[in-house]
């Protein structure tokens, strides 16, 4: 018996109880289409992870205190005063590969205009630190080095800032506001960027020169962090090495001494999360596998069924001359069809549901051609195993059995 007599022979098997063949296939659909799903939208985050994380600078490099140990206590980073001005102009005056530096000292503070109120971050750092972070202004200018030498009581805030504040639809640009209880002059706004991957605000924030906070704010001379940009991209890990090499100068610390400071270069947390997001990407097809599992199950049950119904058939295909090789693969092949029209519609409502949850979270829409194929293949391979014990079975029917079956 040729492909195509026993292709139609399956289809019109199938056909002839279309509602039993619409729930068998329903588990495959079901599992293509969670496999198809989870690994789209893995991968469109894993997309979107690396697209926020370089437009923060592709070639930034940040610079932490390391965690500080007291009796055994952990008392995090907050409490390091490792990182101060003297490193700071080490690393401006002595690197090659860095093209610019500057500090960070943060703080939370009240924000008051008029009769409106905010809470927000407020970040003390240097002119270049736009530069670095890759930020642009949408109004204003952004303060100088003479502000900073100055301690002057200026800054640039962030969208966010300025609907929470000037709810009347003021320019904000030359308005003082208070922080706290000291007085700043707004003279910049910075163009929006929205929410990070992570759900946080990077609107809702106020620059202002590292000094005045320093000075104004928290009395201290020391910094949070240092945020740095590379020459280029490609020469991260030099800089990086170079900024080690000063620091470790700087603090006096020995051959084989542990650092008191950590850096972490752009490249190092797009690796990381993407790594990270991977594995819950393989996770969660694994998860979404099992239904293909139950949908082969599924599928060998009907074919049982199916064999046991078609008894007389069988017998009678085997009286005129069909051989257990023939009857082997006709119900092969109406196993694997089902398997593979299961696969189709998974595949299709897979892309439909991965679209829909990409614009629903503002997500890149991601179309995986491997995980079409390959679950292509696996529907044909879960029709083959799971079809083949069922189709064994009624290859090896004694014919004369299956006549009399009643």
């Amino acid at each position: 018996m040729n492909i195509g007599n026993l292709i139609k022979i399956a289809i019109s098997s199938l056909f002839r109880n279309k509602m039993r063949t619409a729930l068998t296939m329903l588990g495959i659909v079901i599992g293509i289409a969670s496999v198809i799903a989870m690994v789209s939208i893995g991968q469109a985050s894993t997309q979107s992870v690396k697209g926020e994380l370089s437009s923060m600078g592709s070639n930034m490099i940040m610079v932490m205190p390391s965690r500080q140990h007291r009796g055994g206590v952990d008392m995090g980073m907050s409490t390091s005063k490792s990182l101060t001005n003297k490193d700071l102009k080490m690393l401006k005056e002595n690197t090659r590969y860095v093209a610019a530096v500057s500090p960070n000292v943060s703080t939370s503070k009240q924000l008051i205009y008029g009769n409106n109120n905010h809470s927000s971050s407020i970040s003390g750092v240097d002119p270049s630190y736009i530069d670095i972070r890759k930020l642009e202004l949408k109004e204003g200018v952004m303060f100088t080095d003479e502000d900073v030498k100055r301690y002057n009581k200026v800054c640039v805030i962030g969208k966010t800032v300025v609907d929470k504040l000037f709810t009347n639809g003021e320019n904000p640009i030359g308005k003082t506001i208070r922080l706290g209880s000291i007085p700043m002059t707004v003279i910049g706004v910075l163009e929006s960027k929205g929410q990070n991957g992570m759900g946080n605000d990077q609107d809702d924030i106020v620059l202002a020169p590292y000094t005045t906070i320093q000075k104004r704010f928290l009395g201290i001379t020391y910094f949070n962090m240092l945020f740095a940009s590379a020459t280029s991209e490609e020469e991260s890990e030099l800089a990086a090495t170079e900024i080690t090499y000063i620091l470790r100068s700087n603090h006096g610390i020995k051959s084989g001494d542990v650092d008191d400071f950590e850096i972490r270069t752009q490249e190092e947390l797009v690796s990381t999360m993407s790594s990270i997001t991977r594995m819950l990407t393989v996770l969660l097809a694994a998860i979404a596998s099992i239904s293909l599992v139950v949908g082969g199950i599924g599928i060998m049950n009907i074919m049982y069924v199916t064999v046991t119904e078609r008894t007389k058939e069988i017998g009678l295909r085997m009286a005129i001359g069909a051989h257990n090789r023939d009857i082997k693969l006709q119900f092969l092949c109406e196993s694997v069809i089902l398997s593979l029209i299961g696969g189709i519609i998974g595949i299709i409502l897979g892309l439909i549901i991965s679209y829909a949850v990409s614009r629903l979270m503002k997500l890149p829409y991601v179309v995986s051609e491997m995980a079409i194929l390959i679950s292509f293949i696996v529907c044909a391979l879960t029709g083959i195993f799971f079809g083949w014990y069922p189709a064994k079975k009624a290859a090896n029917m004694d014919p004369i059995s299956a006549l009399r079956y009643e």
